[in-house]
């Protein structure tokens, strides 16, 4: 039997590492996988060791808050991989977890593939010197990332966006459609609030999001407002967080879990964190405004090491601002309620839904599951290895 251990520690890693997990079983029949994740890699017949809902937080003040748990989760890991006799350990994102685990891998001679890279290219550049000594192999899924590596000399493949095959732009009329079955007015235009996957992004980046929808709201009352809520987070957190804002009684904001992309179907306009959301509303077609606020401390720090003047992956790939972005201290709520406003109708819109339709373009024409896969098995069969 083939035995593979995967670590994947937040929301979007877990759903890339479940559909590569079920690419890799249609290529090894005997497969069997185990390690770090979530739902996705439930149903994937993956036998977890820690649950990805241990990890879901974010931020350097918070990652100190919570050494507890990581510590937890990382013996546990480190007890499958020393328990289990692996023949490739697979690591997706999650780099503050993964390249410290990859160094304890290294010393077991085990073979490792980094599926969806760190994005050292935004921050924390030495991580890559780190990265070429510990790993053998990387599938990145932005094109752009295959020419910061090459000059290492790390193998490294582009395999191409796992969400394109996951996600299809809709039209127009299916937007309504999608706020029926949701249970939300389909004559009412919707605008999504995103808080992000992590308890901290919702402490801190829902805040403003809402304070952005009261403006809205007082300009036109016709707007409808929602939250959806990511599977790592729990949804009676949200409400409270709505409540402690103290909203007007005539604000009225639904709370959605269990569906996040038929709400982002749904959506005339999305608020969202900077991040892999970013990518999913772009391959959806939901024009977005991103708004992205976190503890103090840990911004401060983060700014002293950032290496990008944007946060907006829509607007890294197309390499120009084609997303308004408020971060931080410009997260307001009128600006933010003037871009949203400028994004309900009229040349803005078009503008960019027509710039969202070449981002789509750049991140590959599908199969980064079966791409990542067939790498894994190449790997496996002993190819390509320690």
């Amino acid at each position: 039997m083939t035995t593979v251990l995967v670590s994947a520690g937040d929301a979007s890693g877990d759903l890339h590492a479940g559909a590569f997990v079920q690419a890799l079983r249609r290529r090894i029949p005997d497969l069997r996988v185990v390690g770090i994740g979530g739902t996705a890699l439930e149903q994937a017949g993956v036998e977890l060791t820690v649950h990805q809902r241990e990890l879901a937080i974010g931020g350097l003040v918070e990652v100190l808050r919570s050494l507890g748990r990581i510590v937890g989760a990382w013996r546990r890991l480190s007890g499958a991989l020393v328990g289990e006799e692996v023949d490739l350990v697979v690591l997706v994102d999650s780099p503050d977890f993964n390249l410290p685990f990859a160094r304890r891998v290294r010393r077991r001679r085990v073979p490792i593939l980094y599926y969806v890279s760190p994005q050292v290219w935004a921050w924390r550049r030495w991580r890559i010197r780190k990265m070429v000594r510990r790993i053998d192999r990387l599938a990145v899924i932005f094109p752009f990332e295959k020419d910061i590596f090459e000059p290492t000399g790390l193998a490294v493949d582009f395999v191409g966006h796992p969400l394109v095959d996951r996600l299809a732009p809709g039209a127009d009329a299916e937007r309504a459609g999608a706020r029926a079955a949701l249970g939300l007015d389909p004559e009412r235009p919707l605008v999504l609030l995103l808080p992000g996957s992590r308890r901290n992004e919702l402490r801190h980046g829902l805040p403003p999001k809402l304070a952005a929808a009261r403006a809205l709201h007082a300009r036109d009352p016709r707007l409808a407002f929602a939250v959806a809520v990511a599977p790592s987070l729990d949804p009676a957190e949200v409400e409270a967080a709505i409540v402690e804002a103290g909203l007007p009684r005539g604000l009225r904001i639904d709370v959605l879990h269990g569906d996040t992309y038929a709400a982002m179907r749904a959506a005339e306009v999305a608020l969202a964190m900077p991040g892999t959301v970013t990518v999913e509303l772009a391959l959806l077609g939901t024009p977005m405004v991103v708004v992205g606020a976190a503890n103090a401390l840990s911004v401060w720090v983060a700014r002293k090491m950032v290496s990008v003047t944007q946060y907006a992956m829509p607007n890294l790939i197309a390499e120009r601002p084609i997303v308004p972005e408020f971060i931080q201290e410009e997260a307001l709520p009128e600006p933010i309620a003037d871009a949203v406003v400028a994004l309900l109708g009229g040349a803005a819109r078009d503008a960019q839904l027509a710039d969202l339709r070449e981002v789509r373009r750049r991140l590959g024409a599908g199969g980064a599951a079966e791409n990542a896969a067939a790498i894994a098995e190449e790997m496996i069969r002993g190819s390509v290895g320690a």
